[in-house]
């Protein structure tokens, strides 16, 4: 229940925020920053320094709201996939599939989202226990592509990464993708210390989302 009860979490989360940050403390007001614009999905990668407390500190900020999911990215092997777990995070994101993250993430009953850019990486992903792909980068192909892969695949969940945004994110969730990875210029004014537009974007992703999905209903 547990595993099924986070990929709930991440699916009505619908936009993903990808947090690069350079700083721990850049990270964490950020986050906050998101999560007064409604974005309940957070991704925090390792390369942002000192990731596991960035995860432990926000899981333990939020572990009273059951909308929040907080997961972590550009995990690239095991050893940090556990780290990030035993930190808190509920969900693990790769650049790519590797089938011992796969293997630790099944062990804790956490979801494994690896990028994968073709059918056969996404087959190898399937069949190790992998609910959602991550399609990265989504920059690479048009939101035709999901057809594609659907054809063949019409069970397979994908959340497309790098390149989505406010202007064709309606066009990748009405294809059929479970969630939306976004980075780039929702966060960007974290380098200026700018949080307040970060909620500000934060709001105008989370509406459109939910204009998207109330029209497709």
């Amino acid at each position: 229940m547990k595993k099924a009860n986070i990929l709930l979490k991440l699916e009505k989360s619908g936009v993903i925020a990808v947090l690069r940050s350079d700083t721990k403390e850049e990270s964490l007001k950020t986050i906050e920053a998101l999560v007064n614009g409604g974005i309940t999905g957070l991704e925090v990668t390792f390369t942002t320094p000192q990731a596991d407390e960035v995860i432990r500190e926000t899981a333990a900020k939020y572990k009273d709201n059951s909308t929040i999911v907080v997961g972590a990215g550009t995990v690239l092997d095991a050893m940090t996939a556990r780290i990030a777990i035993m930190a808190g995070a509920e969900f693990v994101v790769s650049p790519m599939f590797d089938s011992e993250i796969a293997g630790i993430c099944n062990l804790y009953h956490i979801p494994y989202l690896p990028g994968c850019m073709t059918i056969t990486e996404m087959k190898t992903a399937l069949r190790s226990g992998v609910d959602i792909i991550k399609l990265f980068p989504a920059s690479t192909y048009e939101p035709s592509f999901v057809d594609a892969v659907k054809a063949p695949l019409p069970q397979i969940n994908i959340m497309p990464t790098g390149g989505v945004n406010l202007d064709n994110m309606a066009e990748w969730i009405n294809k059929g993708c479970v969630a939306v990875g976004v980075g780039g210029n929702l966060l960007a004014p974290a380098k200026t210390g700018n949080y307040d537009q970060i909620t500000k974007l934060a709001k105008q992703y989370i509406d459109r989302y939910h204009e998207i999905k109330m029209v497709s209903v």
